[in-house]
């Protein structure tokens, strides 16, 4: 009788396990230590404790990630706040639901022995640029501060080499540098930099990296679940960045080395410590800031642009 009843027991206690929520997600560029929480959560079983199995995928083309998410070929997608509000414009059904990096990256940046001292100093100089559009936008702002015009400069797109262009004399500045990547690339080179922040000269604040998804596809609860897994592999990566880099850079031979390290260390205190907490000023401010820079002819409402998974 004892033995029927124990068996009785083990086959209650023996039923299956959950399985888990599937999620994927297209980071905005190779793996890098802008995504820590992303990776960190992902080995320390942060993921599997909120019941999901998320993908994670670096996208061939860069540009990719926002218009698959928007397409709902994959659940969220890496993008930047500031071209969020310029694919909503142009019809992109995306929000953002979550952050991952809350604050601006982007600088303009000078050799720190250069002529360079102030905005003001490019006057007749040569401007590098990425990306059009956004940055030139930016640059915009900054030389109204100093109070020039984009006739005072020399715009020249660089593509990706924005350093390189730097360092060799080819621009006297670029806008587009990460001031945790570009700016520790250039001291591993020998040759010292010195980024200009742009939320100190005229641009409103903005949130770097976040998490966008079409709403009307996005699994909410699913995302929050996400978002709490993030947010606690943030608070580890805080409470203890040397082992967190062990653990990032423990899962690629290319994240070992001195760039990223380097980068790792200046990455830790922007990343979002509530990453579905909305702000609803930063997104309301940079429309605003668009739209008089004549890049949308409206800024929208925050809630056509941005929501908190955890109110829905």
């Amino acid at each position: 009788m004892i033995r029927l009843l124990a068996l009785a027991a083990s086959l209650l206690t023996a039923a299956p396990a959950m399985a888990q929520d599937k999620l994927t997600l297209v980071l905005d560029w190779f793996v890098n230590p802008n995504h820590g929480p992303i990776i960190v959560a992902q080995e320390q079983g942060y993921f599997a404790d909120e019941n999901l199995e998320v993908e994670v995928i670096a996208p061939a083309d860069p540009s990719a990630p926002p218009k698959m998410a928007a397409a709902g070929k994959a659940d969220l997608a890496i993008s930047y706040q500031p071209q969020l509000h310029l694919q909503v414009a142009e019809g992109l059904p995306l929000k953002r639901v979550g952050t991952l990096v809350a604050s601006p990256l982007n600088c303009l940046l000078v050799l720190e022995d250069g002529p360079i001292k102030s905005v003001a100093d490019l006057e007749g100089g040569k401007v590098g640029y990425s990306v059009a559009g956004v940055e030139e936008a930016l640059l915009g702002a900054l030389l109204t501060d100093a109070g020039l015009t984009m006739d005072d400069i020399d715009l020249i797109n660089v593509n990706w080499s924005l350093s390189p262009s730097l360092m060799s004399g080819q621009v006297d500045a670029v806008l587009g540098a990460y001031r945790n990547f570009e700016l520790n690339q250039m001291e591993l080179e020998g040759i010292e930099g010195r980024c200009m922040y742009l939320e100190e000269m005229g641009v409103p604040a903005y949130d770097e990296l976040i998490y966008v998804a079409n709403p009307d596809l996005a699994d909410m609860d699913a995302i929050a679940r996400f978002l709490r897994a993030t947010g606690r592999a943030t608070q580890y990566i805080v409470n203890h960045p040397e082992e967190s880099w062990e653990v990032f850079s423990g899962t690629s031979t290319d994240l070992q080395d001195d760039l990223n390290a380097m980068a790792w260390a200046d990455t830790l205190t922007r990343f979002a410590l509530r990453p579905a907490a909305l702000d609803h000023g930063r997104y309301r401010d940079f429309g605003a800031f668009l739209q008089k820079a004549g890049l949308i002819d409206t800024a929208p409402p925050v809630s056509a642009l941005a929501l908190d998974p955890n109110e829905q």
